[in-house]
């Protein structure tokens, strides 16, 4: 288990011990005899029953997670000009931060065609987040470029599908797709990115694919059915 995670699991019992004996004192006003009894009892509990540690700090990183998205959900959501696919007016919008670079972001992409495909309430908001490689912010200027001239997902999927990222492979697929490349916009472009970098931050984010749908963020390739799960529950809310 790694530092971090000992140092949870130590404040989490910390807190679980303590809850329990202000409730107790609250009840009956034990002596210390009786405190001393109800933090073995509790140590007890915890030592049989290892599995809530995890299960806690799962539910209290959730938590935390979704107030952070609630905090920062127009950043979040609000597409950059065409960053966008599936229904504009949908009930549930799915934002993927992804890196042109990210190997896991390419493998995603037929499985949120699917999405889209089964799901005609749905609506995609791709967010640029290039941290992978020296390439990766040229991309993201590009693809924010081609957002602007309303050619997006022609340029996204296509740069995709050209293989490794190069200053090379990002004016193929321009012209191939009929975008103008960043000029005297890309300051523009920066700060979008700039932004979303900013926001990934607060959120925790510590890789691509990184997925926020509803209050929920989720990290890394996944399968069709759990991202479909917490579409269903942020519609069910």
């Amino acid at each position: 288990m790694k530092p971090l995670h000992l140092l949870g699991v130590a404040a989490l019992g910390a807190r679980i011990g303590a809850g329990a004996v202000w409730s107790a004192d609250r009840l009956v006003a034990p002596g210390r005899a009786d405190r001393v009894r109800i933090e073995r009892v509790v140590h007890d509990y915890v030592l049989s029953h290892p599995e809530i540690i995890p299960q806690a700090m799962q539910t209290l990183q959730a938590r935390e997670s979704g107030k952070a998205v609630a905090a920062n959900r127009d950043a979040i959501t609000t597409p950059f000009a065409g960053a966008w696919a599936g229904n504009p007016k949908g009930d549930v919008t799915l934002v993927e931060y992804y890196d042109y670079n990210c190997g896991y972001c390419r493998a995603s992409l037929p499985m949120i065609a699917d999405l889209i495909r089964r799901d005609p309430n749905l609506r995609v908001v791709y967010r640029e987040l290039p941290i992978l490689g020296p390439t990766s912010r040229p991309a993201a200027r590009a693809s924010l470029a081609a957002a602007q001239q309303g050619k997006f997902v022609a340029f996204h999927d296509a740069l995709y599908a050209a293989g490794p990222v190069s200053d090379a492979s990002i004016r193929a697929t321009a012209a191939k797709t009929g975008v103008s490349l960043p000029g005297s916009n890309a300051p523009v472009l920066d700060a979008e990115i700039t932004r979303n970098m900013e926001t990934a931050a607060k959120l925790g984010m510590t890789g691509t694919p990184t997925w926020v749908i509803g209050d929920q963020m989720l990290a890394g390739a996944l399968p069709i059915e759990e991202l479909e799960k917490a579409i269903a529950t942020a519609r069910g809310r």
